[in-house]
Order: C-alpha cells, then structure tokens, then sequence
C-alpha cells in the first residue's frame, strides 16, 4: 500500500493522525541518530564547520576522538571528510545549508562525486537551514538553489525530509549506505508529520500522506506543512485532496509513484526553491511523463523582503490559502 499511517474514516475519505507532540528540529532529532549510530559502531566521523546544537555538544563529548570542528572553511570541511572517508570512516560533514552546497561546489563534485566513481567511501553533507529556514537573514542564508545543484551531481543522493521524526531515521539510513549523500534539514522547529520511530523506504523516495481523486499536491520538506494544510482547506470545499510527500530527491521509484498518482488527478508540485530550474518539478515531470504538471515554487530571482517565513511565502505566494486557490483551478470537480 502507499498509505503507511493514516486512519481510513471510510472507503473515500483519509486524515492525518491527530496527535498533540510538540514541535522539535530536524538537526536535533537527525544528529541524535547519528549518536546512536556512533555509539554503535567505531568507523563513523563527524566533522563540522563551526556549527553546532545541543546534541552536537554530546557528540562531541562523548566521542572526542571522532569529532573535528575545521572551523568555518567549507571547502575544507569537504577535504578533510573526503580524507577521513578514504581511510574507511563513514563521514558526516555539518554546517549551513547554503555554505556546505555552494561555498564548496568545486570540492564537492571533485574530491566526493568524481572520485565516487572510482574509490568506496561514504560521505554524508548535512545542510541547516533548507529553503528559507533562516527569514530574515535574507537570501545570502536562505538555500533555494541547494535541491536543484546537488541534484545535477552524479554519484549524490538527495535527501529532504518533512519532519523531526524521519529525520532520525533518515540519520540511520544514510550511515549505512556507500557514496556520497547530501540531507538537507528545516532550521525551524516544526510539527510532527510521521509517527514516532516510523520507518520509511528511503529508497522508494516518497510516501502517500492523503489519498484523494481531485488533485494531488506532490511536495517536499517543509512544503509538505504546506500542502497538508492546503488539503485542510480544500477537504472543506468537498475536494478530495492526495498529498504525497517526496523525500529522495534523484532516487525515486518512478513506476511505483506513478502508480500511486495515476487517478489522483491533476498533479502540483510545491516546493521552497526555484520553479524550472532542476528541483522538485523537473523530478517529477520525468517520472510521470505525458502528463501536465503544475509546479509552484518561488520565481528564480533574488529577494530582499523583510518579514518571518509566513509572510516572505506568502509573497511567493505559497501560504494555504493561495495554494488552495490555484489547485482549484486544476482539480477535478
């Protein structure tokens, strides 16, 4: 089946589980599995670009002699892990996710993704602060290129979870797969989506939130909120809404999302970054071919305004709301 959790009302009618649990942060939830990981094994390293958290702090503690902080010098930060790697650590490398993208492309597609193709090793970029987690520090921080160029990259994996939850398990996964990965982790505190200690098919790359017949909101990372709000409001005007969260951004099981999508009517993707420039939109399009597709992200320019997350969307217009009124346009009555 797509659906994994959801609690079926009647044969055409699925909601999300309620749940009361607070809000967390994905990087919290994500380095307190790679401690468990560390905890377990001997062969995996963290390095970071001086950036931390307060389970960063007990990875260190606890692992001093696998720890190294390269201070801010990401072009380093990839040297160094891509050292560490070829002498059979496993390696995550931390900082923010603008710097830890383009800061060290160069280094990056060189020392991991070319010399992936010849050499074992297992490299994983951790990335905070993915679309515009960081508001007001404006576009220098904000990461709305990082899906579409990291993507472009043979020999990486791109991954985007939607919440704090499968973030942790997302740390479990990519420990243990070979090559080079790339996770790209909200800044903010958000709700939770899956259930605690769910599992995912990373490898399948996407899971059915909602099933629906009028349309269906194909989503990744915090756009996944979006689109699970927006199917709130359109359930109220008697639309069927499917939401299907993307997570594996190069590795996903086309046949089976297809599948999956096939009666579920007009498909819109929505993403925090740049429309028709490699992201969420061109994935998606080469996986369900010959059919029309909406893609709804942000215009590729460079913005100053000024205000928290919700208002900067909301110029974009990707809140709810305005979402809502464009799927309308496109659903099936």
């Amino acid at each position: 089946m797509c659906e994994h959790f959801l609690k079926r009302k009647s044969p055409n009618c699925w909601e999300k589980p309620v749940t009361d649990r607070p809000a967390k942060r994905m990087r919290d939830m994500f380095l307190q599995g790679v401690l468990e990981e560390m905890n377990a094994a001997t062969d995996i390293f963290f390095v970071t670009a001086d950036f931390g958290s307060p389970v960063l702090d007990n990875i260190r503690e606890q692992h001093p002699d696998r720890f190294l902080n390269v201070g801010i010098a990401e072009q380093n930060l990839i040297n160094i892990s891509t050292g560490l790697a070829l002498e059979g650590f496993r390696v995550f490398a931390y900082a923010i996710a603008p710097f830890i993208t383009m800061r060290c492309l160069e280094q990056t597609r060189t020392n991991l993704c070319v010399l992936a193709s010849v050499k074992p090793l297992s490299v994983c970029l951790v990335g905070v602060g993915a679309g515009m987690s960081y508001d007001v520090s404006g576009p220098t921080h904000q990461a709305l290129e990082d899906i579409s160029i990291m993507r472009s990259l043979p020999n990486m994996a791109v991954f985007s979870p939607a919440d704090a939850e499968c973030s942790h398990d997302l740390a479990k996964h990519v420990s243990r797969r070979k090559g080079a990965s790339y996770v790209r982790l909200d800044g903010k505190a958000l709700p939770p989506i899956y259930q605690a200690n769910e599992r995912l098919d990373w490898n399948r790359g996407f899971n059915v939130l909602r099933k629906g017949t009028s349309a269906s909101l194909v989503s990744t990372g915090y756009m996944t909120h979006k689109a699970m709000e927006t199917a709130d409001i359109l359930t109220k005007k008697n639309k069927r809404i499917s939401v299907v969260d993307v997570y594996s951004l190069n590795h996903l099981n086309a046949v089976a999302f297809a599948d999956c999508i096939k009666d579920a009517g007009p498909v819109i993707t929505l993403e925090e970054g740049f429309t028709g420039r490699g992201g969420l939109d061109c994935l998606i399009m080469n996986a369900i071919k010959g059919r029309t597709i909406t893609a709804l992200g942000l215009l590729p320019e460079y913005r100053f305004d000024i205000g928290n997350r919700d208002d900067l969307l909301k110029l974009h217009g990707l809140d709810a709301n305005t979402i809502a009124e464009k799927v309308l346009q496109t659903a099936v009555h």
